[in-house]
């Protein structure tokens, strides 16, 4: 079992190209199921539908949610048919296992005001404080995603033009433009604030530690959570809800959704599609400005 679980996180590595972030969640959850078998004398050769619906029940019993679960199931689905194509057993039998019901929950969006709030709570006056100010600043006028902000590097920035280029899933590289107020605060920090954190171990990366390496995801995470209770937000903050802020409000002033899937980086258009249900807004002063029978 060990060894085919090695073999398909180096295939999630190096065919699927999946980042070391997905990678560790296939990972952790396949060990999961590996300690279930062990617990219950199983093994692969012998595995039958019954087995992995009392998996799923033993999850609910240790209080995992539906959500939990099913991405579970997603991992275990991902893992057998690498078995299967790989000629190493059938196991055709776990897809017809359906997926728990998962209520469709809209991602948390800040107003604009809370945005500003949020922006402006970083004391500039000091270097650490400077570059929070412009981490959120860049990750608001991008949509990025944490761990594509936390990877930049100096290579990636195109400061004349505006632009940025992101690597993002996959390893899929995409352009995006940066406002007027990021690239300002981006230029003063890369000029003035940046060489007060250099070392001689100090990288490429933009946006760099006490010791001079790299912010990582869990820091910048304990970073915007401080800020966001200073200005009372923490119980709206989540990782991707200033990209989540950051999409809504294109879409609300206007934005083409094709646009908007290609600055987020979506490979799909259904991705980007759950924008349009929270801007039922805008889409009621819409209906009452123009429909003839709205008043």
């Amino acid at each position: 079992m060990e060894d085919l679980l090695r073999e398909f996180l180096i295939y999630l590595r190096v065919i699927k190209n999946y980042s070391p972030n997905t990678i560790l969640s296939y990972s952790y959850d396949l060990k999961d199921w590996t300690n279930f078998l062990n617990r219950n004398n199983l093994s692969l050769e012998i595995l039958k539908i019954e087995d992995l619906r009392e998996y799923l029940e033993d999850l609910k019993l240790r209080g995992y949610n539906n959500f939990s679960i099913a991405r579970r199931l997603s991992s275990l689905k991902s893992f057998f048919r690498f078995l299967e194509e790989e000629k190493k057993g059938k196991y055709s039998f776990i897809f017809f296992l359906e997926t728990p019901k998962l209520p469709f929950r809209l991602p948390k969006v800040l107003s604009l005001e809370e945005v500003e709030n949020l922006l402006s709570a970083p004391d500039i006056s000091i270097p650490s404080g400077y570059r929070d100010k412009t981490m959120l600043e860049v990750l608001y006028a991008a949509g990025l995603r944490v761990s594509e902000l936390v990877s930049l590097k100096l290579s990636n920035l195109n400061l004349e033009l505006g632009w940025v280029k992101v690597m993002g899933k996959g390893d899929k590289e995409r352009l995006v433009p940066l406002g007027d107020y990021a690239l300002e605060y981006l230029k003063t920090y890369l000029k003035e604030v940046r060489p007060l954190f250099l070392n001689r171990k100090s990288k490429d990366y933009v946006f760099l530690g006490r010791l001079g390496g790299p912010i990582t995801r869990q820091r910048f995470w304990q970073i915007i959570k401080t800020y966001a209770k200073r200005v009372g937000l923490e119980d709206k903050i989540s990782p991707h809800v200033l990209r989540h802020s950051f999409a809504t409000h294109l879409l609300q002033g206007g934005a083409d959704l094709r646009a908007l899937q290609m600055l987020l980086g979506h490979s799909s258009l259904i991705t980007t599609q759950i924008y349009t249900h929270l801007d039922f807004k805008r889409l009621r002063e819409v209906y009452d400005q123009y429909h003839p029978r709205a008043k």
